[in-house]
């Protein structure tokens, strides 16, 4: 599973649940994030297969994207995505079992829109992601795209 969280509003924006990720689906997930979203201006990163894909390197210069990398090893520099990761092991993926792929999605999805929608943040004020992201302007927000999950 790959996620993409705004690290401003603390919103997840996506998460692409599939069997394997190649380059080309990160780039089309991402796209899609961008056309409803807006385009960051960083994106921040482990170092996975998917984001040193050349093509991903490409893509993200021809859109003016910069990707900073975290350092092997040290998840304390991507520490929101560390801490969503945990509400969403615990909150998502060690209560469910995948019937197949379908159900995966679906009931990932179910549990993404809950997270922006329904569960109040003590960092945000005891407010959603999304109520605390109308506040600002997108152009402040700033994405990250984390390792994928296992």
């Amino acid at each position: 599973m790959l996620t993409v969280l705004d690290e401003f509003t603390r919103e997840c924006l996506g998460i692409l649940v599939a069997r394997s990720i190649p380059a080309a689906e990160v780039i089309g997930f991402l796209e899609r994030l961008i056309l409803k979203h807006g385009a960051p201006a960083n994106v921040r990163s482990d170092n996975g297969p998917e984001f040193m894909a050349h093509t991903v390197q490409q893509w993200a210069e021809q859109e003016a994207i910069r990707i900073n990398y975290i350092e092997p090893g040290s998840p304390w520099e991507n520490g929101y995505v560390e801490s969503f990761h945990g509400k969403f092991r615990d909150g998502c993926l060690n209560r469910e079992v995948f019937g197949n792929l379908l159900e995966a999605k679906v009931l990932v999805e179910e549990w993404r829109r809950q997270y922006n929608e329904k569960r109040p943040h003590s960092s945000l004020g005891y407010q959603t992601p999304r109520e605390f992201g109308r506040q600002f302007n997108s152009k402040l927000r700033v994405a990250t795209l984390p390792c994928a999950l296992s």
